[in-house]
């Protein structure tokens, strides 16, 4: 997956050529907006609870396998080949349903899976939405996900709008977001187009100035009559 977005990166610069440098790109990071969302939290929980409960059932399945086998192996010398038959397709279907179960909980598109997908679905299209709203506000023309597929070798922080993301959700704070702060001119095409700031905020430069001492006059001597 990963070498299918390279591949798609270099073919939106192949297949724009020379106007690919007018096109205005951003990225966000969808990892660490979604471990900020609430109803991302919730359903990861609620993921977890089942996990652990559809893992016990399997535990106890294991556990009465396991017991079967061990009871088998101590009558087996007292087994006929019928009763030993009949022993040996019990264990062979126990393990079977066994292996069953957890294919079907936790294999691959299994049902844990699935609980998840329909779980975490309301928060990535609120998360959806939120980028939306910022690439039609910020005149966007791609966004990217630096924790999706596309590798991403160098990433420019003025073209980072996971910030913005997160104020769209609400969930902008100072307290929360640790991973850096917005950059200062992520709303301008150069950075010197940012405007200076303002002459009554602008620490003044301290100056020293050179105090000659002034001379005193000679005193004026009287004359004697």
């Amino acid at each position: 997956m990963k070498k299918v977005g390279c591949f798609l990166v270099l073919g939106l610069f192949l297949l724009f050529g020379r106007d690919a440098y007018a096109q205005r790109f951003g990225y966000i990071d969808s990892g660490f907006i979604l471990q900020k969302m609430p109803a991302y939290a919730n359903a990861q929980s609620e993921v977890e609870k089942l996990s652990q409960t559809w893992q016990k059932e399997i535990e106890g399945m294991r556990a009465e396998l396991e017991k079967l086998q061990k009871s088998y192996q101590a009558e087996e010398i007292l087994l006929t080949p019928d009763m030993k038959k009949k022993r040996q397709e019990e264990l062979n279907r126990k393990d079977t349903e066994l292996r069953e179960f957890q294919r079907k909980m936790f294999g691959f598109e299994g049902a844990l899976f699935k609980r998840r997908q329909e779980l975490i679905r309301p928060a990535q299209d609120q998360l959806f939405e939120a980028v939306e709203k910022i690439v039609r506000a910020r005149g966007l023309n791609f966004m990217f996900d630096k924790s999706g597929d596309v590798v991403m070798l160098y990433t420019d922080p003025r073209h980072d709008y996971t910030e913005f993301v997160l104020e769209e959700l609400g969930l902008a704070s100072k307290e929360q977001n640790i991973a850096g702060a917005r950059p200062a001119d992520a709303l301008k095409e150069d950075p010197a187009d940012v405007p200076p700031l303002p002459a009554e905020v602008t620490p003044a430069t301290p100056t020293t100035k050179k105090v000659t001492p002034k001379r005193q006059a000679a005193p004026v001597k009287k004359k004697n009559n």
